[in-house]
């Protein structure tokens, strides 16, 4: 079997909960070393560990591919710093240059002896002292101007001076940031080329058993969910939230590119940013950020337009949408989909917007006929 097509058809095996209670996360802590592909025809509880390994390594991976979007994002803002210091420094440059200038025509008018006399030296060889004590009020000010003049070029180079030490620092803050990334882009290509060949190596009896595990896991999880009560209680989105979802209603069937932000291609924290960053209001980039940043809401309380977080370390991330469901960027070789809450381990959820009224009423968008087809997880890209 050609392995793209062995890949395709284990594209629904990877995010899957197999631990007791699957729509929990699960305790962080080391995480196993992946072992070798199982023989063919494994049993049941050979599938279930194949299955934690790929979720595993997809989490690893996905891990780095956040860390590398956190220092992409924080790259951008130490570029803009450097650049505005870098304005900043022409500017003061400027300035003393032009004091530079100015005390230049004063060293040379003292050595051509037009700096005058002292007003008191002025009123004592006065003939006329009433005239010259007219006369000494020009000479004051003229001497403070000269002294105003050396103020302002101290100033200039003292400013000059400490911009030129930011500008510096700004720069090897930029050159480390580059590094860090372009180490961490390498770190999530290694592991997904990692995924690709373990996937490669499995049979298409092994790719089936992991389809069918996967499903059953992602069933029983939502089952669960459901049977709990979190998801019996109907609320209406903000206005800034029901805009969030229609703009990721409409990107359904967008590849999932990692570190892509849109327009044609998204990965989970880019979809959720831009859906927010469309409805006016900007979100961290990252979904450890989101996590991090945003309030928090109990998933029973859910409003479409909140961010529902996976994983331990809040690897990923997907917008509700009502009913029980999600829409997300599953992961690279998937698109844009429509998926249960629970088709990923829930660490929790959170609201861009807790200050906003909901609406008095909301209907979801209309969804594409394929908005659920394809799977959660899954790898078939290999230039991803």
């Amino acid at each position: 079997m050609p392995g793209r097509v062995a890949r395709a058809l284990c594209t629904a095996a990877l995010a899957a909960v197999v631990a007791a209670s699957p729509a929990v996360a699960e305790p962080s802590g080391p995480d196993p070393a992946p072992g070798p592909a199982p023989a063919a025809g494994p049993a049941p509880q050979s599938v279930a560990g194949l299955l934690k390994q790929l979720q595993t390594l997809y989490r690893k991976a996905e891990e780095a591919g956040e860390l590398f979007n956190g220092t992409e994002e924080e790259l951008k803002k130490r570029t803009a710093e450097a650049g505005k210091l870098r304005a900043e420094l022409a500017l003061a440059r400027q300035a003393l240059d032009s004091g530079r200038r100015n005390a230049g025509r004063l060293a040379r008018d003292q050595y051509q002896g037009r700096t005058g006399f002292s007003a008191y030296l002025t009123l004592l060889l006065a003939d006329d002292p009433a005239r010259a004590l007219e006369q000494s009020h020009v000479i004051e000010r003229a001497q403070a101007g000269r002294s105003a003049v050396v103020d302002r070029l101290t100033g200039a180079e003292r400013r000059a001076e400490d911009l030129a030490a930011k500008s510096r620092a700004a720069q090897a803050r930029q050159r480390m940031l580059a590094a860090r990334q372009k180490e961490q882009r390498d770190t999530v290509r290694s592991r997904l080329k990692g995924i690709e060949a373990m996937l490669a190596s499995l049979s298409a009896e092994q790719l089936a058993a992991l389809s069918a595990l996967e499903e059953k896991n992602i069933g029983a999880a939502q089952g669960a969910l459901a049977a709990s009560g979190a998801l019996s209680s109907v609320r209406t989105p903000s206005e800034e939230g029901a805009e969030a979802v229609r703009y990721a209603v409409e990107q359904i069937g967008k590849p999932y590119v990692w570190g892509a932000e849109g327009p044609e291609s998204y990965d989970c924290s880019g979809l959720t940013s831009q859906a927010w960053s469309s409805a006016g209001l900007a979100i961290p980039r990252t979904s450890q950020e989101q996590w991090r940043r945003l309030p928090k809401v109990p998933v029973g309380s859910l409003r479409p337009g909140d961010l529902v977080v996976y994983f331990p370390k809040a690897t990923h991330v997907a917008l509700y949408i009502g009913d029980g469901l999600v829409v997300q960027a599953p992961r690279p070789g998937a698109t844009v989909k429509v998926s249960p809450l629970a088709s990923n381990p829930l660490l929790g959820a959170v609201r861009p917007d807790p200050g906003s009224e909901s609406l008095g009423a909301y209907t979801l968008p209309e969804l594409p006929e394929s908005a659920t087809s394809g799977a959660d997880t899954g790898y078939d890209a290999p230039d991803a």
